[in-house]
């Protein structure tokens, strides 16, 4: 079961890519007013497949914490995309991807890229 840790805050992001240097964190910037935003999350969810001591799942409504998305794609240089997913390893970006880009199966192999 995939197991989402709420992300609402700047300063929580900074703590976030603080942590990817101990275990990998994945952020899912979700538009809750897109039906695209709603399949991309439901499929992640359905077919989540990997053990929660693996990699940390982050869930940021966008709508209501906008500037908090914005931050994102200044502080990790990406390109601002909705729906979007996120992960950081040692503080790097090693995947992200959008809309119905997003895959488990792409997920995993960022989670195996060298940084």
């Amino acid at each position: 079961m995939l197991n989402w840790k709420n992300l609402t805050s700047i300063n929580e992001l900074d703590k976030i890519v603080e942590r990817s240097q101990e275990v990998p964190c994945a952020i899912l910037k979700h538009s809750t007013r897109c039906s695209i935003s709603t399949m991309a999350k439901m499929r992640l969810e359905s077919g989540w497949d990997l053990p929660e001591a693996d990699i940390e799942m982050y869930y940021l409504d966008l709508i209501a914490f906008r500037e908090v998305s914005n931050y994102i794609a200044e502080k990790l240089e990406v390109h601002h995309e909705s729906p979007q997913i996120i992960l950081l390893r040692n503080g790097n970006v090693t995947y992200d991807a959008s809309h119905l880009d997003i895959t488990i199966a792409e997920l995993k192999e960022g989670l195996t890229e060298q940084v």
